[in-house]
């Protein structure tokens, strides 16, 4: 699957991730997109973005998106390191224009 990262996404997931195909907005030159262009941008190359903002779903349409989108409920990689199996299996289940959330306890 072809993944994008969005800003607070923290790098190390990449290695946790590695049979996907996977960029940054940091490489791409998109930190300063907003999110609707983001997003636009986003689906023509991508199947999901996964961000830590948790505003996405408040601030855009996303009824209109083809693109997936997986919230992470932190920044912190010692927390999502927790999790990258629960995380695997959203990638595997979710559908183009699926929004879904995680949550955490720990």
């Amino acid at each position: 699957m072809r993944i994008l990262f969005d800003q607070g996404t923290p790098a190390p997931l990449r290695r946790a991730l590695s049979s996907h195909e996977i960029s940054t907005v940091f490489e791409l030159g998109w930190s300063t997109f907003a999110n609707g262009d983001l997003l636009a941008a986003a689906e023509r190359d991508f199947e999901l973005l996964i961000t830590t903002d948790q505003q996405i779903r408040n601030q855009q349409n996303l009824a209109v998106r083809r693109l997936a989108i997986l919230v992470l409920p932190t920044t912190s990689w010692p927390r999502i390191q927790r999790h990258v199996h629960e995380i695997e299996r959203e990638i595997a289940a979710i559908k183009p224009g699926e929004y879904r959330e995680l949550e955490w306890r720990d």
